[in-house]
């Protein structure tokens, strides 16, 4: 997948030195999106998909709420983030496409610059006493009016669907494939050391990376038997995690989401929020709790956990 810049605010991509071949994927940003919570991996899928198709394909689900307005960790304009960029598929040719004009592989899909023209319901939500704007304090509060949202309910939804589709209405199932499924199960309960491709090294990530429900900020080992399917979210102090955990050694699994705001001084753009002192801890204290009631519930249905079984060597 060729990623072109042909608007303002805009960067292209050629070559990924993350992948096995240098060849940029909608797959292999799948797997960093789920892996790390990567967010240049979600600004390339946000590029691909476009503003319009992904809020109107969430609110006829029925995610009314959701607005995915722009791109993450880069500062864009509206207009900007209006603007999908230019995507070229090839099919995999022998030698690498590392140079914009490569085109030894056959081209199978294009799609054009898009403006999206996206109509959303306007809102007044303001944050905090403060926040910062090019180097400066503005002492009033912070505006979240254009920015991404989506409630817990429908985040808690959506990894419901992935992990048991029979589960939710039909209109609220996503059109996925058998090894679609597998495939985004599988990196959602991978840790960033067992993958090889992209590669992730025990300095900067670890087994319980972002792996806040039942962990937190502990960068140990992970528990015998815990494995944990999940999607998380930190920004402007929310510290977010919608879970599916399982520990196989007791036979036993519960979903768990949550959302807490750690922003103590209530100012934003500081990068002074509680992450490590009251959000992650939060986490790692409610995902043990459940953890610990579930190993004392009495079960009608014992669960089959065969099915979440995936070979992470491969």
């Amino acid at each position: 997948m060729i990623t072109e810049a042909g608007y303002s605010g805009q960067t292209e991509v050629y070559n990924d030195p993350s992948t096995p071949d240098g060849r940029p994927t909608i797959e292999h940003y799948i797997k960093k999106l789920l892996l790390v919570s990567d967010n240049d991996a979600f600004n390339r899928l946000y590029e691909f998909l476009g503003q319009e198709y992904i809020n109107n394909t969430l609110h006829r689900m029925g995610y009314k709420e959701v607005q995915i307005v722009h791109r993450l960790d880069i500062s864009l304009t509206e207009d900007e983030n209006r603007h999908a960029n230019q995507v070229r598929f090839f099919a995999a040719p022998s030698a690498s496409l590392r140079r914009p004009k490569d085109t030894t592989g056959k081209l199978v899909y294009e799609r054009p610059l898009q403006q999206s023209k996206l109509v959303y319901a306007e809102r007044n939500t303001k944050m905090g006493k403060g926040f910062y704007r090019r180097g400066e304090l503005v002492n009033e509060p912070f505006d979240f009016s254009k920015k991404n949202r989506m409630s817990l309910e429908t985040l808690h939804s959506i990894v419901r669907s992935v992990m048991f589709p029979e589960s939710v209405s039909k209109k609220q199932r996503f059109k996925l494939t058998k090894n679609d499924y597998e495939f985004l199960r599988k990196y959602m309960s991978m840790t960033p050391l067992e993958s090889k491709f992209p590669y992730y090294d025990n300095e900067n990530y670890w087994d319980n990376y972002v792996k806040f429900l039942f962990y937190g900020a502990e960068k140990n080992t992970s528990k015998d038997g815990i494995r944990i399917f999940n999607k998380v979210g930190d920004a402007y102090g929310f510290l977010i995690d919608a879970a599916y955990i399982l520990d196989y050694k007791n036979n036993i699994e519960f979903m768990l989401s949550a959302v807490i705001h750690c922003n103590s001084d209530q100012i934003f753009n500081d990068d002074k929020y509680d992450y490590e002192t009251v959000g992650k801890p939060f986490m790692k204290n409610l995902g043990q709790v459940i953890h610990d009631y579930e190993l004392t519930r009495t079960r009608k249905v014992i669960p089959d956990l065969n099915s979440f079984r995936f070979n992470y060597t491969q």
